[in-house]
């Protein structure tokens, strides 16, 4: 939904101090594109809209046009408007009178296609959702590392952040307490800098590598609501960090020898009346979730360019990582890729564990959500749950974990052109099959470790 100006209004009449304003659209790539604007400019934008070159929809991971899409040249890099986003502007703590916005393009931008912007492509998953009566609930989990901003300013080294008690943080201490104490001051600022934004942030803790934390997000009856907060609370850990000398990174899988980063997606579904449609009081709850599961396990292979949409995106898939290896299900199972975790009936939802932290959240619940749907139209049937130990298990369906075929897979899918529409399909497998040739044509370090006197 769009905002109404009356938002904007009562903002600047409580926010007197407020000067600039960050206006937010978030590209193919999960990045932050956008402008400053100053105060005055603002109800214009929330009129009209804002005038942003079609190009901002065409750019690669390091901000370069794709020209292949034909959202630059063929089309003269002409403007396209982006609308605010409702209940999005928010007062920006870590910078002095500054507020952010997040922007979306609707169908009617003015491009002469349909614009693959990701915001949009969620909301009409949801829209088809609430064609049946059905609202999607959706809460996001996000695993990120701290890291030594001096270090790899200076060295390009990468070396867990030291606790804020002075001591190193060199050892895993999976769910330590002394390693969440000894980082209040970020904490304590990431929750206050949440409050400020309205961003339901809730339980911290130390992951399973130094320097390594996650933090949940309450989930919410609006997906689209979800995940613009997921969005905006990625910025601000970021934001955080930079605050304390630190270097907040959500990639996939920035050490080898440690475990990667994911974001795990808790989704259910509600009727009209706010009731769960999963909940049961089996554990493994209603039909509908079977369904629901199916679905997800159906579409999977399909999607994994989403999922995991860079190189380093792979790196993370390893067995007895807490990364899915095969796609399976199980019952409060962390082994699995499609999880039904534990607690009341009334709760019962699923996790789905494939996204890397460094998934756009947009097209990944977008993703998510549609597989779902997919599974509950055609009323699948999941296959038998995973073993409790499902690293164990020797499953022929396992996790795509070759960009290649995943490329393949998602260029080539009808679930993907029937979820997301056939020229988002064309211009994400554009972007991503440039960004796959680049990176196979540079030349690393690795190579020269290996072959470089071997061969």
């Amino acid at each position: 939904m769009r905002a109404n100006i009356e938002e904007l209004q009562t903002f600047l009449a409580s926010h007197p101090d407020i000067e600039w304003f960050t206006l937010i659209a978030t590209d193919i790539n999960g990045i932050a594109r956008g402008k400053l604007a100053r105060r005055h400019e603002m109800e214009a934008i929330y009129r009209d809209g804002r005038p942003l070159p079609s190009s901002i929809l065409s750019l690669d991971i390091n901000g370069e046009d794709v020209p292949e899409t034909g959202l630059v040249w063929d089309i003269g890099d002409m403007d396209c408007r982006a609308f605010p986003v409702a209940q999005s502007l928010k007062r920006c703590p870590w910078h002095e009178n500054t507020a952010q916005l997040l922007l979306s393009f609707g169908e009617d931008c003015g491009l002469p296609i349909e614009p693959p912007d990701p915001r949009l492509k969620l909301q009409q998953v949801v829209s088809s959702f609430s064609q049946s009566g059905m609202v999607p609930v959706i809460a996001v989990e996000l695993e990120f590392y701290l890291l030594d901003k001096a270090a790899f300013a200076s060295k390009g080294e990468l070396v867990a952040a030291g606790l804020q008690n002075g001591l190193p943080n060199d050892k895993t201490q999976v769910y330590g307490v002394t390693e969440l104490e000894a980082m209040r001051g970020f904490f304590d600022e990431v929750y206050h800098f949440a409050d400020i934004q309205g961003i339901p942030a809730e339980t911290a803790i130390s992951e399973y590598a130094p320097g390594q934390y996650e933090i949940t997000l309450r989930h919410r009856a609006n997906a689209l609501q979800a995940v613009d907060e997921a969005i905006a609370f990625k910025r601000l850990i970021k934001a955080v960090a930079d605050r304390h000398s630190m270097l907040a990174t959500f990639m996939a899988k920035p050490f080898s020898q440690f475990a990667g980063c994911g974001m795990h997606i808790h989704a259910s579904i509600e009727d009209e009346t706010g009731t769960n449609l999963f909940a049961s009081d089996l554990p493994q709850g209603s039909p509908l979730l079977g369904n629901a599961i199916a679905g997800m396990h159906d579409t999977a292979a399909d999607c994994m360019a989403i999922f995991a949409p860079n190189a380093n995106s792979y790196r993370r898939y390893q067995s007895r990582s807490y990364a899915p290896v095969a796609l399976n299900w199980g019952i409060n199972n962390r082994t699995v890729t499609f999880r039904i975790p534990a607690g009341p009936a009334a709760t019962r939802h699923v996790e789905h564990r494939l996204c890397g932290a460094d998934a756009n959240p947009y097209l990944a619940a977008a993703a998510v959500l549609g597989g779902m749907l997919h599974g509950i139209e055609n009323r699948l049937q999941p296959l038998p749950q995973a073993p409790a130990n499902a690293y164990a298990e020797k499953s022929a369906d396992g996790v795509v974990a070759d960009w290649g075929k995943a490329l393949d897979a998602f260029a080539g899918s009808d679930f993907v052109a029937d979820c997301f529409g056939e020229t988002f399909r064309r211009i994400y497998s554009t972007f991503k099959r440039q960004e796959m040739q680049t990176f196979m044509a540079e030349v690393s370090d690795i190579d020269r470790q290996l072959y470089l006197r071997t061969v």
